[in-house]
Formats: structure tokens, sequence, C-alpha cells
């Protein structure tokens, strides 16, 4: 068993791992010898500087273990590639997906880190030749990236989104294939607000993807919450001064809570 603190001052945020896996879950380590939610997902699931995610949250409402496989930066990419996130989400009762974004994994125009998927790797010969003017020696994220591309306003920028978005929905489905439990899909939309114009995730989701998912699961929650500097939760979430631009982006307690209670019920609604 292992920890690594991802912010300073707040113990409670421990990261802890699972089996073979590589990535990072939410800590502490849980026992897994008795049935459990599997709650798998990014920077929301994991709950970053709050002290009960929803997952958490979750749990008290079930009275069953919810156990908190959110990991930081994770994408469409890292969910393919690691199997034994498969065997965790398959030994569970039940297990609550929260859709990555469509920027965090590679592509027929960039590549990104196996786990941390918000970092940008390199370019493909096919986004060179898409944008020859850019220089992408100083792009080190997808976000930079997507904004740099954007900048350009014009038709380029529409292709590599609907390139985003067939190679998710690819992606996605052949990870809810390997999926044996009876799975919840979370569609959180998370409204950046006026903070910045290129949301993290990358561009939004559209309803015929989630169609196109919708076979291969239980239920789909689409659920859309604020982040902490766009409402006025910024007060009630724990970060360090110099990680109030980061704590801006995330969600606060009571966006846990209402995801919490969403999930909840579908779940309940599941089992009857």
């Amino acid at each position: 068993m292992s920890y690594q603190s991802i912010n300073a001052g707040a113990p409670a945020e421990l990261t802890c791992s699972y089996g073979a896996s590589k990535l990072r879950f939410r800590g502490p380590e849980r026992s897994l010898d008795q049935p459990y939610v599997a709650c798998i997902g990014g920077e929301e699931t994991f709950g970053r500087f709050v002290d009960n995610p929803f997952p958490a949250v979750l749990q008290q409402r079930l009275d069953r273990p919810c156990i908190n496989f959110g990991s930081l930066f994770c994408g469409a990419e890292a969910l393919l590639q690691d199997e034994e996130l498969v065997h965790l989400a398959n030994a569970a009762e039940i297990c609550v997906l929260q859709l990555p974004g469509l920027a965090g994994h590679s592509n027929r125009f960039y590549r990104v880190h196996p786990r941390r998927n918000d970092r940008f790797v390199a370019p493909t010969p096919e986004l060179v030749a898409l944008y020859p003017e850019v220089d992408f020696t100083e792009i080190h994220f997808v976000r930079h990236l997507l904004s740099q591309l954007q900048g350009h306003q014009d038709a380029r920028f529409q292709t590599v989104v609907e390139e985003l978005r067939q190679s998710w929905l690819c992606n996605l489905r052949s990870f809810l294939q390997q999926i044996t439990s009876p799975t919840v899909l979370l569609a959180l939309e998370v409204d950046i607000g006026e903070l910045g114009q290129i949301d993290p995730s990358g561009p939004p989701i559209r309803a015929s993807m989630l169609a196109g998912l919708e076979p291969l699961v239980s239920r789909i929650i689409d659920i859309r919450v604020p982040i902490a500097g766009a409402s006025d939760e910024l007060e009630d979430i724990l970060f360090g001064t110099l990680q109030q631009p980061i704590a801006e982006h995330m969600i606060g307690p009571a966006s846990h809570r209402h995801i919490a209670e969403c999930l909840s019920s579908a779940i309940r609604d599941l089992e009857e």
C-alpha cells in the first residue's frame, strides 16, 4: 500500500493504487473484499480540494461501500489502456463511470501522455500538415494546444473537433464493451462560466454521442454543475494560496452532494 499527497495542507487527499493499475486513485486505500460500487472517473470523481467527493457522499446515501477510483488527469486514453481498471469495474456490483472529456486521448492529430492525459506529447504529421504555421515545440498541455488551434478562427479547428468526437466515441465503446457490471454513465458538464474560453476537458459532448453509448449501459445521468470560481463555493473548498487558480476550476461540496443525490436515485431505481 502506498500513498502520495496531492495537495499541501489537505492530508485527506492522498492517492493509492489497486492491483496492477498504474493509475493513482483517491485514497486512502479501501478493502475490496465486500461488495462495492465502483466510481471511476477523473478530477471531479477524485474530488480535488474537497473532503467528501461524491463517491463518499454516495456511500452515505446507499449505506454500502462506494470505492473512489477517481484519478487526476484521467481521460479516455487512461481508461482504455488500464486493464486493471476493467477488472475493478467488473468486480463491482455497480459501476459509475464519469465520462471523460473529448480532449484527453491520442488521436489522428496528436498524442497525449498515457496516464496524465492532460499532457500534450506531440503532434502527428497530419496536424503539422493541417497547421504548418504553428510551432508545437512550446505546447505542453492539451488545453493550450486547443486554444492555439481555435485561435486561428477557421474551419480547420472543426476538423480537429470532429476527429476528437469520433475517436472518443470509439474509445468509450471499446471500454464499455469490456464492462460486465451494470453501469451508470455520469455525463457531467462542468460550467466554467467566464473564467476561460477553452474548457480543460475539450469541446462539449453531443447528445448524439451519448445516444451512441446508451445500448452499452444501464442508465445515463446528465448533470450540469458550476466550477467553484463561478459560484459561491470557492470558500468551501480547501487549497493553498498558490493553488487558487486551479481550485477555481474545481467543483465544490454542494455540487458533489447534488451529484451523489442524482446517482443514488438512479442506482435505487435500477435495483428495484
